[in-house]
């Protein structure tokens, strides 16, 4: 059972989605568009 949970992929948790956001930035004016995102709740329902 163990095995074949191995190789079902892991859900991320909200902080590791709310990172991968946050590294996707491409400007420091879309780093600060992501972080009022984020604030805003974008990853709520995680």
């Amino acid at each position: 059972m163990t095995r074949l949970l191995k190789l079902l992929p892991r859900r991320k948790t909200r902080h590791e989605a709310e990172l991968e956001y946050l590294n996707g930035a491409v400007s420091i004016y879309d780093l600060e568009c992501r972080e009022r995102e984020i604030q805003a709740g974008r990853f709520a329902h995680y």
